[in-house]
């Protein structure tokens, strides 16, 4: 199916030259002056190779058909990371490659998308945000103001992120799974 490239989003992928690769990142790109570009980062699904395209926002890109469904994380062994199909109880392991640097934010019963070739799974989009405890935290300096400065922080998952004045170890943290940006106190 042919698709303008200003519509592919990571996680889709696209049949180039006979082989698919799947999309790691996409950006949008409009210049000044001159044409506007998509610019994809892509992973060749047969060995891993790493390529970057660049495409005309209106030009046509071949994307492959994959089944795109809702499955739950389990637990990661040696073998990869388990995910179970919430509808048949299926379940499906998933190499380290294809989770990449999603990996520190998987949670035990989390939703997550899992992009599906031919039954291997060759991509997987998590939910925007999670939540995390803060674990270590440097002390409040006196005087500083809560409006423009932050403070590095390590979350329970091991990611380091940057939080506002008040937040203390032991706090919950919403952060985006994009890469790992403070967004609110949780909730919960």
């Amino acid at each position: 199916m042919k698709v303008i490239a200003s519509s592919l989003r990571k996680g889709n992928v696209v049949d180039k030259d006979g082989k698919l690769y799947v999309i790691l990142f996409a950006e949008n790109i409009h210049p000044g002056k001159g044409t506007p570009v998509t610019q994809l980062d892509m992973r060749r699904i047969g060995d891993g190779v790493k390529v970057s395209e660049r495409y005309r926002t209106t030009e046509q890109v071949e994307r492959a058909y994959v089944e795109e469904r809702e499955h739950t994380f389990l637990y990661a062994d040696g073998e990869g990371y388990h995910f179970m199909n919430p509808e048949t109880y299926d379940q499906v392991a998933v190499t380290e490659a294809v989770v990449g640097d999603a990996a520190p934010y998987l949670q035990e019963g989390m939703p997550v998308q899992i992009s599906q070739f031919n039954g291997i799974a060759i991509a997987l989009v998590l939910p925007q945000r999670a939540t995390f405890e803060v674990v270590e935290t440097e002390p409040t300096t006196k005087g500083q103001t809560a409006s423009s400065s932050y403070k590095p922080a390590v979350l329970s998952n091991g990611v380091r992120t940057a939080v506002p004045p008040h937040i203390a170890p032991g706090t919950r943290v919403v952060v985006m799974t994009a890469d790992g940006a403070y967004v609110e106190r949780a909730k919960d």
